[in-house]
Formats: C-alpha cells, structure tokens, sequence
C-alpha cells in the first residue's frame, strides 16, 4: 500500500466503513446496523468527511461468481460480471454493490479493488468441488462449491501460525468461522482442501437465521407436497431458519444461552442443534486432512461465546479434542501435548487476537 485505503465491508444485516494505514493500524471506523442499501452514498460520505484522506478502496465481496476468483481491480467490465454472483448471494451481494458503486460515485479517481470471500477457496480439490449431479448438468451451469468467509480464513491462518510459532505452510487446521454465517474449513499446508458452504452461503452448517444443509428431498417436498412457492421457500430457509427458526425466539446465541439458564427448551434444543451441527461440520472436514494440528474458532460466536465453544470441543473427543476451559491446551504449544489437540480462537475484526482459552492471562 502507498496510503491509507478505505475498506468496505457490506453485510445482509451490517455494513463496516474503515480507514487503514500502512501497517495495518486502523485510523477511523464506523459500524451501522442493517445494510447499506440506498443508504450507502450518504453513510460513505458522511464517514469520508471525517476521517483521514485516503488513496485506494477494497471492498469485501462474500460471492464473486464465476468470473471474479480472487482480488480484483474494478472497472466497467468487472462490475457487470458481478451481477453473476447476485442470484448465488442473494442476501450479501446486492448490499455490497451498492455500497460498491457508491464509493465509486464519490471517489472515481481512486482504484477500487475487490476482495471475494470466494478466492481462498479456489484451489479445492476437484473431488471437493465437485457435487454428485450429472456431469452435463455440472457443466452447462458451472455447478460447484465455492465455499465462503475466506477473509475470515485468510487471516486466521496466519494468526494461528503466530499463536503456534509455525509456518502456515507447514500446519493441518480445521478452522470455523461462527456467526450469522456459519461454516467450518480444512486447511492443508496454509491451502484450503475442504469446506462445509458450496455453491451458495446457505450449505453446510446450521445458522443464525440460515438453515445449513437441509434433505433435498425435503424441499422438493415442501414444493410439490405443500405448494410452497419458490420465493417463499427462499425466505424461509435465509431468514427464517437456524438458531431462529428452532428456538423461535432468537437466532443470538447470547440470548439463547440466557434464555436455557431460565428453562427454555426450545432455546436448550436450538443450542444443541446448532453446536451437533458444528460438530459434525468439523469431522467432515477434519477427513480432508492427515492429522489436526488445532482446532480454531473465530466470529462472533466463535469469539465471544465460551459455551458454544465449550459444547463443539466437548463432543469432538474421537478427533482428539477436549472440551472445556481447563482442558485445552495453550495456543503457544507447537504440538498436542499429553495427548490433547490445542483449541484456540481469535479475532479478525481489526483487533488483537484475545487470549486462547485455557490460558491464565
């Protein structure tokens, strides 16, 4: 970088303006609730009014379709190719060009580049890229898994390589990222090989509001049994679904927790469904690899939410993981010592990572 550079990253449900310099210090920040929307042009402008010029814009993209496989440099060309990644994204996308295409209005002479979700996971192995369709089918519409949270990935690979004092490039992880999108990834030798999310961020894990994979022949029954209509289907299974949709209260763990301290089963059984769904995440993955050096967590839940944690490490005994506080081992250990598999977890948001659980700091 030659300067400070405006990061944008536009959620279904948020939208994170930044200003970083050089070393990766953050110098402003602001956090609004609910997406950018036809809100993106004065929330830009009223943050770039305030905070330190900048030189450059990136601009985090959860799907970047077909065409769009790692950062890229914006132009005519390239924002109509991302139009590809609206009907696979439906809930992060359109947010995200729209909070695009306002920077772009208010800083034109600047270069604005993108960064996908999807590029960290472009070099997956064919046999987990691939799904069990009719090859015609697959072809003709370029049928695959992307997978997801990749920027969330990209950095805490690299921090969990600091924590334990090794190169990426020499460790097997199984990384979760644990918030309003959930999804769990295989890392081999800093190289992702597996990952829960496919083609869309509605695969693999249950969510917040998102269901996670589901039966198919479920959905085609809701349809052909029920009548239920596509679009509706589509609202139930984005908004409607996960922790939400089964505690019938809530898809916040936060509050889920508190509510099963007060005796409510139907948040109890959300939580369990959720932390089963994890888990079972994890070891499909964790199959990818030859050994797991650590297993890391990080997002909201995945930061902020010691008793999920404790609860997805407390039933991964058969892959060598011990669950609670007292029995991980500490995030400086190059190894499983005494016979445990180092659990840790950090932060992406901008800040330092917190301290591993199980240390005394």
């Amino acid at each position: 970088m030659t300067g400070p550079v405006l990061v944008l990253d536009a959620g279904s449900a948020s939208f994170h303006l930044a200003v970083v310099d050089d070393h990766d210090e953050v110098l402003a920040r602001h956090d609004l609730d609910g997406p950018p929307d036809s809100g993106a042009t004065a929330a830009i402008g009223e943050f770039l009014a305030r905070a330190p010029a900048v030189t450059a814009c990136g601009h985090r993209l959860v799907h970047g379709g077909p065409d769009v496989r790692r950062p890229t440099l914006v132009d005519s060309a390239v924002r109509s190719s991302l139009e590809a990644g609206v009907g696979l994204a439906p809930l992060h996308v359109p947010p995200a060009l729209a909070a695009l295409d306002a920077a772009r209005r208010l800083l034109p002479d600047l270069p604005h580049v993108v960064c996908p979700d999807t590029a960290f996971h472009d070099g997956l192995p064919e046999p987990a890229r691939t799904y069990a369709l009719p090859k015609e089918l697959t072809r003709r519409h370029g049928l695959r898994r992307y997978g997801f949270h990749g920027l969330s990935y990209a950095y805490t690979l690299r921090r969990t390589a600091e924590l334990l004092g090794r190169p990426a490039t020499e460790l097997q992880l199984v990384l979760t990222h644990l918030g309003g999108g959930c999804s769990a990834c295989a890392v081999r030798d800093g190289v992702s090989v597996d990952t829960t999310m496919g083609m869309t961020p509605l695969e693999g894990l249950p969510m917040s509001s998102r269901s996670g994979s589901l039966d198919p022949g479920m959905l085609l029954w809701l349809q052909t049994g029920t009548g239920m209509a596509p679009r509706r289907l589509a609202e139930v299974l984005m908004r409607e679904s996960g922790l939400l949709g089964v505690s019938g209260s809530s898809g916040d763990t936060r509050e889920l927790v508190r509510a099963r301290q007060a005796g409510d089963a139907d948040a109890a059984l959300a939580l369990d469904v959720f932390t089963l769904g994890v888990r079972r995440g994890v070891a499909g993955v964790a199959s990818s690899l030859d050994r797991i050096d650590a297993l890391v967590f990080t997002g909201e839940i995945g930061e902020d939410q010691p008793e999920v944690r404790e609860a997805v490490a407390a039933g991964l005994g058969v892959l060598g993981v011990r669950g609670g506080r007292e029995r991980a081992a500490s995030a400086t250990d190059s190894a499983p010592c005494s016979g445990r598999l180092p659990w840790l977890w950090t932060s992406w948001a901008g800040r330092p990572a917190r301290t591993p659980i199980g240390s005394t700091a």
